[in-house]
């Protein structure tokens, strides 16, 4: 008798790169606004000069792994569907390349990324050296005839010292027809020698009219409403070219959160507690992680902002205003220094896993204290 399927078997598990609710970037119809970056990877491909390794650098949410995918199809197809268009690298959406990548089953094709636990129900905190280590069986398989076989790392910057250096021993000796295609938001953090092995491709934020279209794209395909023009103005001005960031303050309530730590900010140097505590309230559940994660990455967003606005005096006037009062001449080293504390400290609070309530207390009482000094 056939054995009956269990939940294990059919259920779809969560994607640590995946924006719940929308499309994954392998799924996403268009690559929009980094029309440069995908130019030079085609043309190296085209011409026959492929490097191995590629770090495919710039902030999160801007298309990289959208970029990666395409690439990763363009590369992994056949010739007859690379030759569809006439360009040999447009694939035909719909294609056996195609339908393989969006289903990570093509045999020529291996992602490395965070991975989900089924009993704790929470992803890894780094990208595990067990991870990395499927890349021995990968690369000894023999790619048939003139095939290739693609790599992606999502991100690199997930990578702990030992999954690091085992990710490095295969991108110092690749067999042949073999890319790498490696993702970060920071790749001055990454290993020289893991850099030395790359080209870098940059890819920069997106200019409004681009991240409009982008992210109308991401909503249309999710099946939700679009942003009113008034709506815009708000999202523009917090998103930083980022579609990532822009589908985050749309669906997990991203401006009325920009609003309570604007709130904060304002009052100092005096520290709004009952405001500080609400919110630490607010985000210490786990069924409010991904609210947790935007409120760090909204609140270091704009300390990074009124740190730049202080140093260079550029920047919107609320940020200026705000920066020469809390920050001024004397202490901009003090605030640099905060912004590099409450990142390990919100990086140790996810590794460890110790109570938001404290580390959002914590944060923004070594806030006010710099604002005092």
């Amino acid at each position: 008798m056939a054995r009956q399927p269990v939940a294990a078997d059919t259920e779809v598990l969560p994607e640590a790169d995946r924006l719940e609710g929308f499309p994954h970037p392998r799924e996403t119809a268009a690559l929009i606004g980094q029309d440069a970056a995908l130019n030079v990877l085609s043309e190296a491909f085209q011409s026959g000069r492929m490097h191995h390794g590629w770090l495919i650098a710039g902030p999160s949410g801007i298309g990289k792994a959208t970029l990666a995918y395409k690439i990763a199809r363009m590369i992994l197809a056949r010739p007859e569907e690379r030759d569809l268009f006439g360009d040999g690298l447009s694939i035909e959406p719909g294609s056996p390349t195609d339908r393989q990548v969006r289903a990570l089953s093509h045999p020529g094709l291996l992602l490395l990324r965070r991975t989900y636990d089924v009993k704790t129900k929470r992803f890894a905190q780094r990208l595990p050296i067990d991870e990395v280590r499927r890349l021995r069986g990968f690369l000894a398989l023999s790619a048939e005839g003139e095939n290739w076989r693609v790599v992606i790392v999502d991100s690199a910057d997930d990578l702990n010292l030992n999954s690091a250096n085992a990710l490095l021993k295969s991108l110092e000796e690749p067999p042949a027809r073999t890319v790498f295609l490696i993702l970060t938001s920071a790749p001055g953090r990454l290993l020289p020698t893991i850099r030395s092995r790359c080209r870098v491709v940059s890819l920069a934020p997106l200019g409004d009219q681009d991240l409009i279209r982008a992210t109308e794209q991401a909503l249309t395909a999710a099946e939700k409403p679009l942003p009113d023009e008034a709506a815009w103005q708000g999202l523009l001005a917090v998103a930083d070219g980022s579609v990532g960031r822009a589908l985050s303050m749309i669906e997990g309530g991203g401006l009325a959160l920009k609003g309570r730590i604007d709130g904060i900010l304002k009052a100092l140097p005096k520290l709004d507690l009952k405001a500080v505590h609400a919110l630490g309230d607010d985000l210490q559940s786990q069924a409010n992680t991904p609210k947790f994660e935007l409120f760090f990455d909204l609140y270091q967003s704009r300390l990074a902002r009124l740190i730049a606005a202080q140093a260079t005096g550029q920047g919107a006037p609320d940020d200026i205003s705000l920066a020469g009062r809390i920050i001024g001449p004397d202490r901009l080293a003090t605030f640099a220094e905060l912004w590099e504390t409450t990142a390990r400290d919100k990086a140790d609070a996810n590794s460890l896993n110790l109570d938001r309530k404290l580390l959002i207390v914590g944060s923004f009482a070594r806030l006010e204290a710099a604002s005092r000094r």
